[in-house]
């Protein structure tokens, strides 16, 4: 038992997000955990395209408002939205307000769909990058996480000629963190261990 934790609970070591409980429950409970839902899937697609230049801080913050914005990221829904819908969305404040995110939000919908059609489910197309298995890494320090590596920038060739928007090499490179395709959690962090 550590000093002043009365709870007998041995203290986790994290790779990041100590400090602040919503990062901290978003890294024991989601980052880098393999995820094979389209739902979600295209969710973290439109989360990373709205976090470009932004924190990953702030968008966890608004992530219940953005679910509420896109109908729960319904691709189906999302994918039917005319200009009421997008000048809805860049009236609301409660989100990311730029106008070629949201509008990228919307095209990428309906690439998804096109990609389902395609592939039967988005999950068996983004999947097949690596072989339907996360690629584990071993780093040992937070300055070796890489910002895009080739197999990212591939990905996002591959999505670009799809028609897909706001999906450059280090965004793919985020969503494949977010959604488990590596595991970039640090050797020590004990979420490492268990997706191993």
């Amino acid at each position: 038992m550590e000093k002043g934790d009365r709870s007998g609970a041995k203290r986790l070591k994290r790779c990041w997000g100590d400090g602040d409980e919503l990062l901290a429950a978003y890294h024991d409970r989601e980052w880098g955990l393999p995820l094979h839902d389209d739902g979600k899937l295209f969710e973290f697609l439109v989360l990373e395209g709205m976090q470009a230049g932004l924190s990953w801080n702030t968008i966890l913050r608004k992530r219940e408002n953005f679910r509420k914005a896109f109908h729960e990221f319904d691709v189906e829904r999302v994918a039917r939205y005319g200009e009421k819908e997008v000048a809805r969305l860049l009236a609301d404040a409660s989100i990311i307000r730029n106008r070629l995110k949201v509008r990228a939000a919307v095209e990428n919908a309906r690439r998804f769909l096109e990609v389902r059609k395609e592939f039967g489910t988005f999950d068996r197309y983004i999947w097949e990058f690596v072989d339907g298995k996360p690629i584990q890494n071993r780093l040992r320090a937070l300055s070796e996480l890489p910002a895009h590596t080739p197999l990212s920038d591939r990905i996002s060739v591959d999505l670009k000629a799809r028609g897909f928007r706001f999906v450059g090499s280090t965004i793919v490179y985020a969503h494949m963190q977010a959604t488990g395709m590596v595991n970039d959690h640090l050797m020590s962090c004990y979420r490492h261990r268990e997706l191993a």
